[in-house]
């Protein structure tokens, strides 16, 4: 059995409190990865090209106020 499935296993015996930990903790983590993701986009500027398409939205008036 791979450590993988070892996992799994004890995770599906968890009790629901430790189970929502758990879920909570993976969350979290996939959020900051996200973040650490975002801004190393940002910063190598692959997502320049957004501005240029909320700059053309704006031009035709169709750039929503938030």
């Amino acid at each position: 059995m791979s450590i993988v499935e070892e996992i799994l296993r004890s995770i599906e015996s968890l009790p629901e409190e430790d189970y929502v930990r758990l879920r909570e903790w993976f969350s979290e983590r996939d959020w900051e990865k996200w973040d650490r993701q975002i801004k190393t986009d940002s910063e190598s500027g692959k997502l320049d090209f957004l501005a240029g398409e909320a700059d053309d939205e704006k031009v035709k008036g169709k750039l929503k106020e938030l």
